[in-house]
């Protein structure tokens, strides 16, 4: 059986079949909803039913709370239809331009940017090319079946190496062996692009750019596209991180202030140990945006990192300084073991 779904406020229509996803009906009919983890975990695709009903898949709890399912909210990623829905998302988008492909890629180089962090470099075969909004993710599709998503650390205008920014998670499926037995010339498969998270070109605000830990690796992505395509808007970026060592690429980061008048950078540390001998900024890097922009009224916001910065930031930013809801964009990263 299949439902008609409403998208308000655009009017947009299409159908979903009840056993796919709000989001998986919408990608296949070319349209895309704001959307992250595609695993109920992260909360980017949540957003309210104005009328019908949904069941609510495998919605994680801390994602969508008891009190959200009482005032209509569901995720999209999970929600199935039970009825002719009409549903609310302001950032409705059309991928018909960018199509997601299954490649293999080869593994060019291994690069240690932290103790814990690698920079992964991909080869595509010669006759393939990826095509993507900088800040989107690829899938790495496992042996059993299973995926792990990461962000693409480059621009679309430099894709002759796919670039990748992975931390270890210690008992981690996939880390585990990217950082103990993986080698240069190995095979991965990957599926993608996916994600909501790119730079809105139509807009002329000021930007600030707000990245944790390896939450960079998208940040970087459209900072160099914004270079690569000499867009004029202000750009913020802050860079929160626990200890001097985590700022993985600060010297890369710096060359852009130095070269380009309209970005500025602000690193920000949270737990600066002794031997950094900081003198930047410490504390919440969320805080450190909220002191120098009071208002946001007037601007967008691109914001990766965990789950509850992402959070934090967003309700502090909205309930304090004036953003506009829908003018603050997230890339959630969660991590899974198993």
């Amino acid at each position: 059986m299949s439902y008609q779904i409403t998208v308000q406020p655009s009017g947009c229509q299409f159908t979903a079949e009840a056993d796919e996803t709000l989001l998986d009906a919408a990608l296949r009919q070319n349209l895309t909803l704001p959307y992250g983890c595609k695993d109920g975990a992260c909360g980017a695709c949540k957003g309210k039913v104005l009328s019908g009903t949904v069941d609510h898949g495998k919605a994680q709890a801390h994602a969508l709370k008891a009190d959200e399912k009482a005032a209509g909210l569901t995720l999209y990623c999970c929600a199935h239809a039970e009825s002719d829905l009409v549903i609310e998302c302001k950032q409705l988008g059309s991928n018909k331009d960018i199509p997601v492909k299954t490649l293999p890629s080869r593994i060019e180089k291994l690069e240690i940017l932290a103790p814990d962090v690698i920079a992964l470099h991909l080869r595509l075969p010669a006759n393939e090319r990826l095509q993507f909004r900088a800040g989107q993710y690829i899938d790495i599709l496992l042996k059993d079946g299973k995926k792990r998503s990461f962000s693409l650390a480059n621009a679309p205008e430099d894709d002759t190496l796919l670039q990748l920014h992975i931390r270890h998670i210690p008992g981690g499926l996939f880390t585990d062996q990217l950082f103990s037995a993986t080698k240069v010339r190995d095979i991965l498969r990957f599926n993608g692009p996916h994600g909501s998270f790119y730079l809105r070109e139509d807009s002329a605000k000021p930007i600030i750019l707000l990245a944790g830990g390896t939450g960079f690796a998208p940040i970087k992505a459209i900072v160099e596209h914004a270079i690569a395509q000499k867009i004029q808007r202000p750009m913020h970026i802050y860079w929160g991180a626990k200890a001097r060592v985590d700022l993985y690429q600060n010297a890369l980061a710096e060359t852009w202030t130095a070269a380009q008048a309209q970005i500025k950078y602000i690193p920000v540390l949270s737990e600066p140990t002794p031997t950094d001998a900081w003198t930047g900024r410490s504390g919440f890097v969320h805080q450190a945006v909220m002191a120098d922009f009071p208002d946001l009224s007037g601007h967008q916001v691109y914001a990766c990192g965990s789950p509850i910065m992402i959070d934090i930031a967003k309700n502090d930013f909205v309930r304090c300084c004036q953003l506009p809801e829908d003018e603050f964009f997230a890339d959630i990263f969660s991590y899974s073991t198993h």
